[in-house]
């Protein structure tokens, strides 16, 4: 097994440990599990969330965050602090000295005095380590935006290797990168409790049903002058064509095609409308919680339901 780990190391990563460090690296296996894919997306939506006034935009969150620039911007918006550092910072050093001066005041912010407790370092955020880089914005987040529901019980397994003088020995171990919802009063948000879709799918099957075809009535009134009909509320609002439409004609205003795809074909080209369809959503003042535009392409019921009740609610004596 062992063969098979260093192996693994030779090919994707560098291991640079001297004697008495520990490096952590994570499993290949674990990359590709579905619970961390969605809190990189996660964090990623809520950093591009967080930066859209300032036209950045982060797609990787390892390959975007290693120079200082996107966290720098961070700091700024969510605790008010500037540092005093170039905005662009060019060479290696130059980025290593900025991420330094960054990260020692996110770590006063975030109350992490005690590097026992720190997961993240210059070295490991400039060398792109995605385990660092996810323990850090998951602490920024618990910090700064404490009521923004990360998905929950997220862990990966990890190669830990250690350099002693008598060799390399390495294990492998469970990290928690978030933890899992308390079984008690904790175990929902307040604005899960407050949500009113989240309540209602509780009920039976019969009354959720009665709301959909409401919604979905309220819907098909509204799309009737543009010559659309929906009949599945999940399937056909996925590609966010019929959403951008419909909040379009809602708010009184229309959606230049050359700012959506009219046909999307693609994964990417159905992100993108979603994602262009909530933020129009924020644009108007109308705030929908813990809706990922991923859940919507991914025709999650609770989150489609959630956008549209929003909008039914807001439109419907209108």
């Amino acid at each position: 097994m062992e063969a098979a780990i260093f192996e693994y190391h030779k090919e994707e990563d560098t291991i640079e440990a001297f004697p008495g460090e520990k490096q952590k690296v994570i499993q290949p296996t674990s990359l590709k599990d579905p619970k961390l894919e969605k809190l990189k997306e996660a964090l990623v939506y809520w950093i591009n969330s967080t930066l859209k006034s300032e036209h950045i935009v982060v797609q990787s969150l390892e390959e975007d965050l290693y120079d200082g620039l996107v966290l720098h911007h961070l700091l700024s918006r969510l605790a008010g602090v500037h540092v005093s550092v170039e905005e662009m910072a060019l060479t290696s050093l130059a980025q290593i000295r900025k991420l330094g001066m960054i990260l020692e005041e996110l770590d006063k912010r975030l109350g992490l005095q005690d590097s026992s407790r720190i997961k993240w370092n210059v070295k490991l955020i400039h060398n792109k380590d995605l385990l660092a880089t996810i323990h850090l914005l998951v602490a920024m987040v618990r910090a700064f935006q404490p009521e923004l529901d990360l998905p929950p019980n997220v862990s990966v397994e990890v190669v830990v290797v250690e350099v002693s003088r008598s060799g390399i020995k390495s294990d492998v171990q469970t990290e928690v990168l978030t933890e899992e919802r308390d079984a008690s009063s904790d175990s929902q948000s307040k604005t899960e409790r407050d949500d009113p879709i989240e309540q209602l799918l509780k009920l039976e099957a019969h009354k959720v049903n009665t709301v959909k075809k409401a919604i979905l009535h309220f819907v098909n009134q509204n799309m009737s002058s543009m010559g659309l009909q929906v009949a599945d509320m999940e399937k056909q609002f996925a590609d966010g064509v019929i959403l951008l439409l419909l909040i379009g004609q809602l708010e009184g205003f229309f959606v230049p095609l050359c700012h959506f795809n009219l046909t999307p074909v693609s994964h990417s080209e159905m992100l993108h409308n979603v994602t262009l369809a909530l933020d129009l959503l924020n644009d108007t003042g109308l705030q929908v919680s813990s809706v990922d535009p991923q859940d919507i392409v991914s025709q999650d019921d609770t989150a489609t339901l959630k956008v549209l009740y929003a909008l039914f609610k807001k439109h419907k004596g209108k």
